[in-house]
């Protein structure tokens, strides 16, 4: 699995031509695979089933944000030479506080989630035992897995579950036979009545989550290390999301003409709901392909979540002893000087360390796996579903706004600082996700 930094000694040079380029193609598919869960699904599913495919804009929309905020996190970590929790405690306490607390109590919510999506399409597809208990054999079986395993081979079973999920559900879109006029006519941003809380979803909901921000752990496991890497770094993430606009677009189309007119509650198991209808109209064969690709979407999320949250939780466990605010920033360790001059952070910079085999990494990924089986027995408490909710909300306006100021500022060498295209679309970015947040908070009050 993933060091948490590759090293000068297995150092890249960058790649030269199309050809090369896209044979190094890799993490930008895992962020964005591992960002698209059942939720996404589910949601992307409701709005098609209400509303049709007039909302495909809110979808491209939420991609091209979605593609803006990864080449933020690349574009740090390449230029800076070090990680995203370097930037977040060199902002001061507050922001490492934050996310310390976000992702303990993140982690012990989603485990549940996850195995539990993993756990859905297991039991459609094999039968045998309950939900509960094939989602608690999901989870163990991501444990091992990542706990095993090196990022090449990591990525390699992953790029084939992307490539699985992608497959599938592209397939069941062109069986369906979408109105192609209706589709370009859902280019056309409209808002329907009673659309605005699903607008706001799709463009924000659909491959956001704290994920995005493990996307420099995996490029550094690749040994991109520098500037040199930017280009690489901006066609890898396109890749990786241009793949997942088309794919919620193909989910979209698939629930507006297999569902439309239908009120659905917003539950994965409205996912079996449209498998069965694919199996009544076309046959048991595409309600079989449509949860093959169902469970590719949920086993690389909880894959990519077991590892790359994983590898973030080990870095926090690093950042979090280290000065914090301008302190951070003075001295030959500082993250400019390490890019410059190309020499390896000191104490104050990012180390190359097995952070896999770490005991914060293997003590987090069983954070994840063991404690959330409680979940799968008993119904969240209300008050932990509360705060994890707001917590939900608050990361990804977090991660925009903490992102503006990072690649503004001098913490950052030149060639990698924003220009007026990046600060727009991050501007955009942090004033929706904190709408998002509003309207959350408003709807648990």
């Amino acid at each position: 699995m993933a060091t948490v930094d590759s090293g000068p000694s297995v150092r890249l040079a960058p790649p030269v031509g199309l050809k090369q380029k896209v044979r190094q193609v890799g993490p930008g598919l895992l962020a964005a695979a591992t960002g698209v869960g059942a939720g996404d699904l589910v949601a992307t599913m409701v709005a098609g089933a209400r509303f049709g495919t007039v909302l495909l804009w809110a979808a491209v929309a939420g991609t091209v944000l979605k593609l803006a905020l990864g080449e933020g996190v690349g574009r740090w970590h390449l230029a800076s030479g070090t990680t995203l929790l370097d930037g977040w405690r060199r902002l001061g306490r507050w922001a490492t506080t934050f996310f310390g607390v976000y992702i303990v109590l993140w982690g012990f919510v989603y485990g549940a989630t996850a195995m539990s999506a993993v756990g859905l399409p297991l039991n459609a597809l094999f039968g045998g035992l309950s939900v509960r208990y094939w989602a608690m054999i999901a989870g163990v079986a991501g444990l091992l897995l990542v706990w095993a395993q090196r990022y090449h081979a990591f990525e390699k079973f992953m790029t084939v579950l992307v490539l699985l999920k992608f497959t599938t559900v592209v397939s069941v879109a062109v069986l369906v036979s979408p109105d192609l006029g209706n589709l370009a006519g859902g280019l056309v941003p409209r808002l329907p009545d009673g659309s605005t809380i699903y607008v706001l979803g799709l463009v924000g909901g659909v491959g956001g989550t704290i994920t995005m921000a493990a996307y420099g752990y995996w490029m550094f496991a690749k040994g991109w290390r520098g500037t040199g890497w930017l280009s690489m770094m901006r066609l890898d993430n396109a890749v990786g999301y241009v793949m997942t606009g088309i794919f919620v677009v193909a989910m979209l189309v698939v629930g507006s003409t297999m569902l439309f007119g239908q009120d659905l509650t917003a539950s994965d198991d409205g996912l079996l709901t449209l498998g069965a209808a694919l199996g009544e109209t076309y046959g048991q064969w595409a309600r079989l392909l449509f949860l093959v690709g169902f469970l590719a979407v949920t086993s690389s999320s909880l894959l990519g979540v077991w590892n790359g949250v994983s590898l973030m939780f080990a870095d926090f466990t690093r950042a979090v002893r280290l000065p914090h605010g301008r302190a951070a920033e003075v001295g030959p360790g500082s993250a400019a000087r390490a890019d410059v001059t190309g020499t390896e952070p000191t104490r104050e910079g990012y180390r190359a360390v097995a952070v896999e085999k770490s005991l914060a990494f293997r003590g987090y990924l069983l954070w994840l796996t063991f404690p959330p089986m409680a979940l799968l027995f008993v119904d969240k408490p209300f008050g932990l579903t509360l705060v994890y909710g707001l917590l939900g909300s608050v990361f990804m306006p977090f991660l925009a706004i903490t992102l503006m100021l990072l690649l503004n500022s001098r913490r950052i060498a030149r060639e990698g600082r924003s220009g007026w295209v990046s600060n727009g679309l991050l501007g955009a970015a942090s004033v929706l996700f904190t709408a998002l947040l509003v309207t959350d908070v408003a709807g648990r009050l």
